[in-house]
């Protein structure tokens, strides 16, 4: 339990130092190199191919399944994040949103705090051994934002022109460096993982290190916004975060017998999972592409906010299984 709330404790830490950094130079006294949106840019990509690599590696590298009858639990995973990109597609163009706009509520529909948030609520509710199923669950989670919802929101970047082949966007895509890493890391991670090579002890020390570290970054390039601006946004957002999804991925795991496996532990742990906020790490994507940085921020702060009425709901369904 200490090492969530550490986590979180990291996680505002970051929040609060990148918010007192933009008052202090938007107030002159502490002056800059460069403008603050290069280098907000400048340090996000520096953490992004220097630190993010090795714990993506290390992930799925530690990545074990030895029950058959759980085998399909990642692909369910897989298609609630899908499932969640699609859905708010379908609200940017019921909305008429604009490029810039349609990419970030994109990356807020599909990118779900699986980790910090999800983790520690099945901990909490189901104990170890519903934690143990949560990494399972997010299998395909890296493939999917790395090969998929990244280059995605970059199709939507202002440096997309509308007159542009999809065969050179896909160019571009294969040419970008984050794409090239993030994509290097997962293949590394999985061939680590396939050889049977054994990972060693001193990783887990590393990643208890880098992974904080990378959340203090993280924290200092966010930008704050002001959420009535998006309100409609945040609103269908959390529809789709709270309702579509966890709706549509608990009837597939009943369909797939999930209730009848565990006493229904496996079936608890998706509940829970597919009901969860929008991940910090949906900010980022809107950071590097220059999307709508100020709409994934008020997404995410509206929907994990939302977890005080979500949470008690979740308890109470979880107990009828």
């Amino acid at each position: 339990m200490s090492k969530f709330l550490f986590s979180f404790g990291v996680i505002a830490f970051g929040l609060f130092l990148g918010y007192a950094i933009q008052v202090l130079v938007s107030r002159g006294i502490l002056p800059l190199p460069m403008e603050m949106e290069r280098l907000r840019k400048l340090i996000l990509k520096s953490a992004l191919v220097t630190l993010l690599p090795v714990t993506v590696i290390g992930a799925v590298w530690s990545i074990r399944i030895t029950d058959p009858r759980i085998a399909t639990l990642p692909f369910l995973g897989g298609f609630a994040l899908s499932l969640g990109g699609m859905s708010a597609l379908v609200i940017s163009r019921m909305l008429r949103l604009g490029r810039s706009q349609t990419g970030s509520l994109f990356v807020c529909g599909s990118f779900t705090n699986l980790g910090a948030v999800g983790g520690l609520i099945c901990y909490v509710f189901l104990g170890e051994t519903g934690f143990g199923f949560v990494p399972i669950y997010r299998l395909f989670e890296e493939f999917l934002y790395y090969l998929v919802g990244f280059p995605v929101a970059k199709l939507y970047g202002s440096e997309v022109r509308e007159e542009e082949t999809f065969s050179n966007r896909l160019r571009n895509l294969t040419l970008d460096p984050l794409i090239r890493v993030s994509v290097s890391s997962l293949l590394i991670g999985g061939i680590l993982n396939l050889s049977g090579a054994k990972r060693p002890d001193l990783y887990q020390t590393v990643n208890s290190i880098l992974i904080p570290l990378t959340s203090i970054v993280l924290g200092m390039v966010m930008k704050v916004s002001r959420v009535q601006h998006y309100f409609m946004e945040c609103l269908l957002v959390s529809m789709v975060k709270f309702l579509i999804v966890p709706g549509v991925v608990t009837f597939l795991a009943l369909l797939l017998g999930y209730r009848h496996i565990g006493g229904g532990l496996l079936l608890k742990v998706v509940v829970i999972l597919s009901s969860m906020p929008v991940a910090f790490m949906a900010l980022i994507p809107p950071s590097l592409y220059d999307l709508d940085i100020d709409l994934a921020n008020s997404c995410w702060l509206f929907t994990t906010t939302m977890l005080v009425i979500v949470l008690p709901v979740l308890y109470f369904v979880i107990n009828l299984f």
